[in-house]
């Protein structure tokens, strides 16, 4: 009996996850109640605070599973030998993450750039994880001659990570009819584009 309840309980986990996100994503992580994550789990509310101490916990555990995720998708890049590879390892890491996750997207965009609020200070050190990670590929980049003379590592890293995210959801939601392809070429062709004249 006892071997069975750490599978439940990362069952239940995991459902909860999946109600908080798709709340969150919707609405933003201040405009949703633990009675709400609950009742979308199919859980009883106790079971929330079970699993986590509050709504704070839940949402801060959230915001760190989807930047785990991403980050163990976009790690795949660093094995590439090749720039081009790796970058393209890159981008389909993201835009693969924001496709199956775009709920998860969506919670981003609409926290990290939020005038600080509650998880601001958890989403800047997970942004940095994500960015720091981009650094890498763009430190590949520049060292390789590929980045244009006055382009910064730190702000390609960036703005290709903004350029990333804000792509995927408006893929997702303004232009859905597009491929997962279509849209990687294009950010591919745009990211080629960076290169000493």
């Amino acid at each position: 009996m006892t071997g069975t309840r750490p599978g439940r309980t990362a069952a239940t986990k995991q459902k909860l996850f999946d109600a908080a996100l798709r709340l969150v994503g919707e609405r933003g992580a201040a405009g949703v109640t633990v009675d709400e994550i609950a009742a979308e789990a199919g859980v009883a509310k106790g079971t929330v605070y079970y699993n986590f101490a509050s709504k704070d916990a839940l949402v801060d555990a959230l915001l760190r599973h989807g930047v785990d995720l991403l980050a163990a998708r976009l790690k795949v890049a660093e094995e590439e030998d090749e720039t081009a590879a790796a970058m393209a390892s890159l981008v389909d890491g993201m835009l693969g993450f924001f496709a199956e996750y775009p709920a998860f997207g969506q919670l981003l965009v609409s926290e990290l750039w939020r005038t600080p609020g509650q998880w601001h200070d958890t989403l800047s050190l997970l942004r940095d994880d994500i960015v720091s990670i981009v650094r890498g590929q763009m430190q590949r980049l520049s060292d390789a001659g590929r980045l244009p003379d006055g382009v910064q590592v730190g702000t390609a890293s960036a703005a290709l990570f903004g350029t990333l995210l804000v792509t995927a959801l408006d893929w997702q939601v303004f232009q859905p009819e597009r491929s997962l392809a279509d849209v990687r070429e294009s950010v591919l062709n745009l990211v080629r584009g960076l290169r000493p004249a």
